[in-house]
């Protein structure tokens, strides 16, 4: 599926109202997919509003859909709800993720029990409902984090719960394979976006500036498109995590 064949295709795209999710949608639209915007709570819906705004500026179908996907009921309403406006599903990208920056030590179960549900189950079945709803030749695409081949403390649930999302993927790419549907994740470094910097000091943002070999953060528009190109051209790449940070880590 290269590029110019998105026109008319149908992206669904859950946490696609802001930051990388937000630009995600703009440029799907600006090829000329069809869109379902997820957006997660009432504080986000000024953001989503004005996301649609933009993609319809553009000429996309689109609408939204707000819900906690925490609730699996509530993703597999998301890809009906898609399937009942547009007729089906070809790409399905999820950004959907919560950090926290913390000591092992001071963690508490119910912050577990968050960050695992946010990071990993939203993640697992989101990929099951696209593996029995996506179109044959369809593309998932899942946003991780470097953190997963970094050497450090305090992410010990976002980058611990971010992991499994690579044998999700492993696995999914393995199982969905015979239908031709292509299935990856990709782990930006820290990026330039207010995700990253509710949790950093100002000395934690010049390491992690320092950090990568291109120096600076991860912007979101170095990210979009890799995941259009994984999504199109790239859909060869199946089963795979793709690090994609200025040399912020390697494996």
């Amino acid at each position: 599926m290269a590029r110019n064949d998105l026109k008319g295709k149908v992206v669904l795209i859950a946490g696609g109202a802001k930051n990388l999710g937000g630009l995600l949608s703009r440029k799907f639209a600006e090829q000329g997919a069809k869109l379902a915007i997820h957006y997660n709570s009432e504080s986000t819906r000024t953001d989503a509003e004005k996301t649609l705004s933009d993609v319809q500026a553009l000429g996309a179908e689109a609408f939204l859909f707000q819900a906690d996907l925490t609730n699996v009921k509530n993703i597999t309403k998301f890809f009906d709800e898609a399937i009942s406006r547009f007729g089906g599903i070809d790409i399905a990208v999820n950004t959907v993720g919560k950090v926290l920056k913390k000591e092992y030590i001071s963690t508490s179960e119910a912050e577990y029990d968050s960050m695992a549900v946010i990071n990993s189950k939203v993640a697992y079945f989101f990929i099951q409902e696209a593996g029995k709803k996506l179109n044959d030749n369809g593309k998932i695409c899942t946003i991780v984090t470097s953190l997963l081949a970094a050497f450090t403390g305090y992410y010990s649930t976002y980058a611990g719960m971010k992991a499994p999302v690579e044998d999700f993927t492993r696995a999914a790419s393995k199982e969905f394979g015979s239908r031709g549907i292509s299935v990856s994740a990709v782990a930006p470094g820290p990026m330039d976006t207010p995700f990253f910097y509710g949790q950093e000091s100002e000395d934690a943002v010049a390491y992690h500036k320092s950090a990568s070999a291109l120096g600076g953060l991860t912007d979101i528009k170095d990210i979009a498109p890799l995941v259009l190109f994984l999504v199109t051209d790239g859909w060869w790449i199946t089963g795979q995590t793709i690090f994609a940070n200025g040399g912020y880590t390697t494996r």
